[in-house]
């Protein structure tokens, strides 16, 4: 169990968050997928911003026709007057109706975007963790690698599906009231210039320390979906050894942590709101009272004006432009508010976006191999490469694989395997022993190049499997794990899995050769029944039974069964044992075991210690010898 200081320190940290603006550009360039709907959507916008405000700048010549109405006292422009006025009101109904249309247009052409940009971001998100190396996914947990699907790409989702569609209005609309307050009276703009100002330097301080927030909360988020889905899949573990109160006290640890950033992150941003609110009101009564004080012709304008050298004049108002003025400041205000509301889901979103990008930045794994896998016209294979002369060389696939003098280590401190020599030909079965942690696995993963030896070399057919494409290196190598994985599918498709053009007799074949089939066949749909939750309908003997048979009809060339059979009763096992002969026949063989009557007939037998081979030879030979193995295979000495 993790120690409290340990689990916090895992997602707090120092690192400052990634320049915002260029996350937001990165995120916005994935609307190349979308570009046409993107565009017509902006000006869609465009439009919308425009009607609303010229339908607000009609109030001006409105109020003109009233104030002239009144002045009218004999009514002799009167039915010219209200022709006038019932056109300029016909004019603004047509304006609100095309905004709304517009408004309808936008938003389902936004939507159609989003779900684009969202689709190509996971795919891309999907492929680069496909290119990552093991190394990356050893130091994860499942919950922190969905906390990327579900928590980071959902708030991206939320921000692209309302947040920047009403982001994108208000600052349009915005641009347009500024401009048309300043063609109304620019003394009245200067005073809301000033205001807004201030506005500006609130919103900046406001989002630079809730933005900082909202990645800590992303961690911490992470963090915690990581933990719980560690607990809950290992919930049968803790209930036995009766650990039900301490993983409560460390889920509380990073719970409290969570909710101490969370707290910080959506206060600073849900402040916002109320402060915009309460200074577009500010802004509203100072304007509204400077410019009743400045009204045109008011008497206070012509004092100031007497014995000054400043035109006070010049800051006059008509009735009219002031009303006008007013309503857009009520629009300034509700625009400025509607940014401000947004700024939760928009940092939210981009902390999300930060390490979602963060994750694509990663280096995939390196494959720098020259060495091809080719397949002839006759159907043979062979190791394809050209040398610094251009001279193409052709070795035929054999299976003879070698290690010379290997040593690894995960941490770049610790050797794993120290001097290790292994020498396997074809048809050949090679097995290693020991206890847990002597390096095993660590030879295996070697082999397939989830990771590169530190020191020595690895060869395949007398190749450096450094030169060997990956994806053709492993391509010939079958494995049979301890931890079986099943994907949600039929037991066919899974069998499959192996070799994707298998035909069903192939793998009905395959299970035939691992036992599987008589099972099968007495399943609800046989072949065809459905597997869920990584074949929780089936006992772990039987999910181990069939990714043997996977193995099987894959037909590789160096088959690595790594615990293949510990899930097997003995019985079971000694049912497949002829099977798993066939299986094996003419192939290079690793097996790792703990159960060493499954080792018995290999060819040369490994006795791996902390990451050195202190015996070799077949069965015969270690049990003459009297040492490690002899303890092990009589029971003097037990694997743990």
């Amino acid at each position: 169990m993790a120690r409290q200081s340990d689990i916090i320190a895992r997602h707090k940290g120092k690192r400052k968050p990634d320049n915002f603006f260029k996350t937001i550009g990165r995120l916005l360039s994935y609307y190349k997928n979308c570009k046409w709907a993107f565009i017509s959507a902006i000006l869609f916008i465009l439009a919308y911003a425009a009607t609303t405000i010229i339908a607000g700048a009609l109030l001006k010549p409105l109020t003109d026709i009233l104030e002239n109405s009144l002045a009218d006292k004999a009514g002799i422009y009167m039915d010219e007057q209200v022709a006038k006025y019932t056109t300029l009101l016909i004019y603004m109904a047509f304006l609100y109706f095309a905004g709304a249309i517009t408004n309808y247009a936008l938003n389902r052409l936004m939507l159609q975007c989003t779900a684009v940009v969202m689709a190509k971001l996971r795919t891309d998100l999907f492929d680069r963790m496909q290119e990552l190396p093991v190394a990356f996914f050893d130091g994860k947990t499942h919950g922190e690698l969905m906390s990327y699907y579900t928590n980071d790409v959902d708030a991206i989702r939320e921000m692209l599906n309302h947040s920047l569609t009403q982001l994108l209005i208000s600052a349009f609309s915005l641009i347009g009231v500024i401009f048309t307050m300043i063609r109304l009276s620019l003394p009245l703009f200067l005073i809301v210039l000033v205001l807004g100002t201030l506005v500006v330097l609130i919103t900046k301080f406001i989002a630079s320390k809730s933005g900082k927030n909202f990645v800590h909360q992303q961690k911490a988020l992470a963090t915690v979906n990581g933990y719980i889905e560690e607990m809950m899949e290992g919930q049968r573990v803790v209930k036995v050894f009766n650990h039900e109160e301490k993983v409560m006290e460390d889920f509380e640890v990073i719970n409290e942590e969570l909710r101490h950033v969370a707290t910080r992150a959506n206060t600073l941003a849900s402040i916002m709101g109320p402060i915009m609110n309460n200074l577009s009101h500010i802004f509203y009564a100072l304007t509204t009272t400077i410019g009743v004080l400045f009204a045109a012709n008011g008497e206070l304008i012509k004092s100031l004006s007497k014995g000054s050298s400043f035109n006070w004049q010049l800051i006059g108002v008509q009735g009219s432009v002031l009303v006008t003025f007013l309503s857009f400041i009520r629009q300034f205000s509700n625009r400025v508010s509607e940014i401000s509301q947004q700024f939760n889901y928009i940092l939210l979103a981009l902390a999300g976006a930060e390490r979602v990008f963060k994750l694509m930045d990663m280096p995939p794994e390196i494959d720098d191999g020259d060495v091809i896998l080719e397949t002839k016209p006759d159907g043979t294979k062979v190791w394809s490469f050209i040398d610094e002369n251009g001279k193409t060389f052709e070795i035929p696939l054999v299976g003879k694989i070698e290690l010379h003098d290997v040593d690894f280590s995960y941490d770049g401190s610790k050797l794993v395997l120290e001097d290790v020599n292994v020498y396997a030909k074809k048809g050949q079965k090679i097995a290693f022993v020991g206890s847990t942690g002597a390096g095993k696995t660590t030879i295996i993963n070697l082999i397939n190049r989830f990771y590169d030896v530190a020191d020595g070399e690895i060869t395949y057919d007398g190749i450096d499997i450094r030169r060997i494409k990956k994806d053709d290196l492993r391509g010939t190598l079958g494995m049979v794990l301890q931890d079986t994985h099943l994907f949600t599918g039929t037991v066919m498709d899974n069998i499959r899995y192996g070799k994707l053009d298998a035909t069903d007799e192939d793998c009905i074949t395959a299970a035939k050769i691992a036992n599987a089939h008589y099972f099968i066949s007495h399943l609800p749909e046989g072949y065809n029944t459905m597997l869920y939750s990584d074949g929780a309908n089936l006992s772990q003997g039987q999910r181990q039974l069939i990714a043997i048979a996977r193995a099987a009809v894959a037909s590789p060339v160096v088959l690595i069964l790594d615990e293949a059979t510990s899930s097997i009763d003995t019985r079971t096992e000694k049912l497949i044992e002829n099977g798993m002969d066939k299986l094996m026949e003419g192939r290079t063989v690793f097996v790792i075991a703990h159960r060493l009557s499954t080792v018995r007939n290999s060819n040369a037998i490994m006795v791996l210690e902390h990451g050195k081979i202190i015996e070799r030879g077949d069965h015969e030979y270690l049990i003459s010898q009297q040492g490690k193995y002899y303890q092990l295979y009589t029971g003097a000495f037990e694997l743990s």
